[in-house]
């Protein structure tokens, strides 16, 4: 993406899942050459204007429950002990942050950082107020706006974990993109019996989100998949398509970003 897109280009709003950048099951680890074509695959895409999210994965789903930030704060945890930990977890997810801005800028891309702590807000861990200007003005110059789940100030809690899927979903009404991509370490949303031989389900919808359990063995403090499916539901409702795919096969990014149909899951945009 070394040449600005022209400003008619529709955008696609793409989250990075932590299970794809980071090996979740491992302290701060991140899957550099994941990332790095990743990145690549990103800046081979001129005909769109992309809005880039990624999640925290190993770098701050740990700390996060660790310090509870994903729920009101327990009985015994101080206003001090919350913000000392929603500092710490903070500070992890910067740290991923960086080696995804590093890894675009060196593809070609000409990544911005929007770090949305400061133009968010939740109460009791629920988005309340966000200000989409700063990914419109990237946007509008020519910029691949970046940003990343954080801790945001809430004014119930002190502070909560804001997800990048809920601000993928914050980002449909303002930038109305073509179509909303979720990148993961999965082919698509897998319906069946854990254990069982499992298949991808190429169309979501409700019943299926209602059969969806949470993956064992990983710390998801962001809802894990029903929760994605959910967003991905409601973006649909707001009339934009919105799709899950893998990460781990190669071109399967790019052509998401330029319009095709790419195996995955799939929640198809509703309207009227």
């Amino acid at each position: 993406m070394t040449g600005s897109p022209p400003a008619d280009r529709p955008v696609v709003v793409v989250k990075l899942g932590g299970s794809v950048i980071t090996r979740k099951r491992e302290v701060e680890r991140a899957r550099p050459k994941v990332l790095a074509r990743l990145a690549n695959e990103i800046a081979a895409v001129t005909e769109r204007r992309v809005v880039l999210l990624h999640g925290a994965g190993s770098f701050g789903h740990p700390g996060a429950r660790k310090f509870g930030l994903a729920r009101a704060p327990a009985p015994d945890q101080s206003a001090a002990a919350r913000a000392r930990g929603a500092a710490i977890v903070a500070t992890e997810v910067r740290r991923l942050h960086l080696l995804v801005l590093r890894a675009l800028v060196r593809a070609g891309v000409s990544a911005v950082s929007v770090p949305v702590a400061t133009h968010a807000r939740n109460r009791e861990g629920r988005l309340v107020a966000f200000d989409p200007a700063p990914f419109a003005q990237a946007v509008r110059s020519g910029l691949v706006p970046v940003s990343f789940g954080d801790v945001v100030p809430d004014e119930s809690w002190g502070a909560s974990i804001l997800s990048a899927d809920t601000i993928a979903e914050a980002l449909v009404a303002p930038l109305r993109p073509e179509r909303v991509v979720f990148v993961s370490d999965v082919p698509g949303i897998l319906d069946g019996a854990p254990g069982a031989r499992r298949t991808v389900v190429p169309e979501l919808t409700a019943s299926v989100v209602d059969r969806l359990r949470p993956a064992p063995g990983v710390a998801d403090v962001t809802g894990g998949i029903r929760g994605k499916a959910e967003s991905m539901l409601r973006i649909a409702g707001a009339g934009v398509d919105a799709g899950l795919i893998s990460g781990l096969k190669d071109g399967e990014l790019s052509r998401a970003l330029r319009g095709e149909n790419v195996y995955g899951s799939w929640a198809r945009a509703r309207t009227g």
